[in-house]
């Protein structure tokens, strides 16, 4: 039989009963008693005590556990928290001849963040070379595209200032974990126990790289023996809709790598983007409160369905628009139907038009 947690003018009305019974001739009920007030006192600090109990129960359960409590379950499974990690690339500089550019020099981009070399190089006779750097702070704000243009913020004789962001680009920086990711990947240890490289194991060993957040498994997608595995970073790379970077698939590759079976041919890939374009007719109310909330449903629906080489159900558009704070009626006039996908495509929120 469940417990009813009784209410706060119940457990007043108890404590007013209980002080009738045990006090003959005292009343409780009477509105300017004291035993009436003191009824009411104790009944305040027994409501606060059923909150508190009611909180530490949502604590012995990792689906409703809050951060400290979510970290001492999960560490108990073996599964801690992913802290907040430093990008790491390479730099192309450019100088003098055989200049040498020394462990000390850093670089900062135009949104201040730096970069600092992570060892000493001596440039080439034509005046160039490549400097592996690493993020000063740890962070997503640390991973930049190939081309990202850095300016010295030390000196070095025979050293160019400015300097570009050589292939694939700065990686691996990523924010402290959020609890609904250590959330996720608790569950799932627990749901799905380690089985020797099966499918969810992939998934598993995908979602430990800092700043993976989404991750799909293909068996036998390029024949016998191969393990196809597709992800998304949708904190690091929001920008790109959650797109990877070929440095970040080179990282999830260079991890999956040290954890998978020995004879599983395995191949790490970022999802094609498939934008989708939608044009939502006769929206009513049109304002444009409705349109932004109708936009952040419909990015909100693709994040939440979208599977790589899934179809797009046109239902899910519909779905979305009318959760839209504000929306009383619309129609969805493009797509016409379900939109497929091929191998590989993830279906994304194109370009959102509205007409009457």
């Amino acid at each position: 039989m469940p417990f009813v947690r009784p209410i706060l003018p119940e457990l007043r009305n108890r404590i007013r009963q209980d002080f009738a019974a045990r006090l003959p001739g005292a009343d409780a009920l009477l509105r300017e008693s004291n035993l009436r007030v003191v009824a009411d006192v104790l009944a305040e600090l027994s409501n606060a005590q059923f909150d508190y109990e009611d909180w530490l129960a949502l604590q012995l359960f990792p689906d409703t556990a809050e951060a400290i409590y979510l970290e001492r379950l999960a560490s108990i499974w073996g599964v801690p928290r992913e802290p907040a990690t430093e990008a790491t690339g390479a730099l192309a500089v450019t100088g003098a001849a055989n200049a040498v550019v020394p462990v000390t020099a850093e670089w900062m981009r135009a949104d201040r963040v730096a970069v600092a070399a992570r060892e000493a190089i001596s440039l080439d006779a034509a005046g160039s070379g490549i400097v592996p750097v690493t993020a000063v702070l740890a962070g997503a704000a640390g991973n930049a595209d190939p081309g990202t243009e850095v300016s010295m913020i030390t000196t070095a004789p025979g050293v160019d200032m400015r300097a570009t962001v050589a292939e694939p680009g700065l990686a691996g920086g990523a924010d402290l974990e959020s609890d609904e990711h250590l959330r996720m990947r608790l569950l799932m240890r627990i749901q799905f126990p380690p089985a020797g490289g099966s499918a969810t194991d992939f998934i598993a060993w995908a979602l430990e790289v800092p700043g993976v957040t989404r991750a799909w498994v293909y068996p036998l997608e390029q024949g016998p023996g191969t393990v196809v595995v597709r992800f998304m970073m949708d904190d690091v790379r929001a920008a790109q809709d959650g797109i990877p970077t070929p440095a970040d698939v080179a990282l999830v590759q260079a991890h999956l790598d040290e954890l998978r079976p020995v004879t599983a041919l395995l191949a790490v890939m970022a999802p094609i983007p498939k934008p989708i374009d939608v044009v939502v007719q006769a929206l009513t109310p049109d304002t444009p409160a409705v349109r932004v909330a109708a936009q952040a449903e419909l990015r909100a629906t693709f994040h939440r369905n979208a599977v790589p080489g899934q179809t797009t159900f046109v239902s899910w558009l519909w779905e979305a628009v009318s959760a839209a704070a504000g929306e009383r009626h619309h129609t969805i006039y493009q797509p016409p139907g379900n939109v497929p996908a091929g191998i590989g495509e993830i279906g994304m929120l194109g370009t959102v038009n509205y007409v009457a």
